[in-house]
């Protein structure tokens, strides 16, 4: 079970994008995470003719590596580490480390 997921609201933690706040777009893979807002990179393309691509300079948001964000947990108003409870009926659920209060799925 992943402790991030796609919608979630994450924090930076490290980086030169310390302190931003962004939602999960997708997973890239196991380990790296689009955040929206969060490591854009300046990218130069080539025109491409066959494909209708102009060229130019465009905005790209690169994978960042799920170690260096946090789950922002509202009711605190900071990151919050996340941590898996299962519940009596058998399911897992994802809970604050802080608080023990649930994370809405």
């Amino acid at each position: 079970m992943n402790k991030i997921r796609k919608g979630d609201q994450v924090v930076v933690l490290t980086g030169r994008d310390k302190g931003k706040r962004g939602s999960v777009a997708s997973r890239v893979d196991a380990d790296h995470l689009l955040v929206e807002g969060v490591n854009i990179v300046k990218k130069h393309l080539k025109p491409n003719p066959l494909k209708g691509a102009t060229g130019g300079i465009v905005d790209k948001t690169m994978p960042i590596h799920q170690s260096n964000v946090a789950i922002y947990n509202a009711a605190t108003g900071k990151a919050d580490r996340v941590g898996i409870k299962l519940l009596d009926d058998g399911k897992k659920v994802r809970i604050f480390k802080s608080s023990g209060e649930q994370l809405k799925a």
